[in-house]
């Protein structure tokens, strides 16, 4: 939502559309929500299956950037029925087989629900899906994120870190889906 938000970045230029078209993205479309889940729901907001779901339904085709986990993690670390697993196939479900980039998370907390420990854990479980997915691309932001970037809850980003999560996510997009093919390197950074 902070990659979108004027509020966060109120240069439209360093917004995640914009980056995309930097890097040749002809067609967008962009659901973010704070805190969402990929299976839990806020009040009043759907989670991340049922959005990708509603989404193939009215037949979008294409490639996918994923970039969920940071709240999948702190479900799971305080007993979601549905583990770490369950919610990458879920959401590889939707994608049918087609292009997928998913974003890897990072906190700057050392304990509770939203840990650097528990991220680590998704990350894993991302790589483990790997093995799975033969379309599927991670984008490694674990590795480039920066604690200046972080607002210090130690879990968003301030505008910084949105300006430059926005251009990395889009570049990233770019080295792992090229325009003709894809990349053969299952992490992009």
């Amino acid at each position: 939502m902070d990659l979108i938000s004027p509020y966060y970045l109120p240069d439209p230029a360093q917004r995640l559309a914009a980056r995309y078209a930097d890097v040749g993205v002809r067609s967008l479309r962009v659901d973010a929500s704070g805190g969402r889940s990929i299976v839990e729901a806020l009040p009043g907001q759907v989670n991340g299956y049922n959005v990708a779901r509603a989404w193939r339904a009215q037949g979008y085709r294409g490639c996918w950037v994923f970039a969920l986990g940071t709240n999948d993690t702190a479900d799971v670390s305080v007993g979601s029925a549905v583990g770490l697993t369950g919610r990458i196939n879920e959401m590889m479900s939707v994608a049918h087989g087609e292009p997928v980039m998913w974003v890897n998370t990072r906190t700057e907390l050392s304990g509770g629900p939203w840990s650097e420990a528990n991220e680590h854990a998704w990350d894993s479980a991302l790589h483990q899906a790997l093995a799975r997915y033969p379309n599927m691309r991670i984008f490694d932001w674990a590795a480039l994120a920066q604690p200046a970037w972080f607002l210090s809850d130690g879990i968003h980003y301030n505008s910084v870190g949105c300006a430059a999560r926005a251009r990395a996510i889009a570049n990233a997009l770019a080295r792992a889906f090229p325009r003709h093919g894809r990349s053969h390197r299952q992490v992009v950074m």
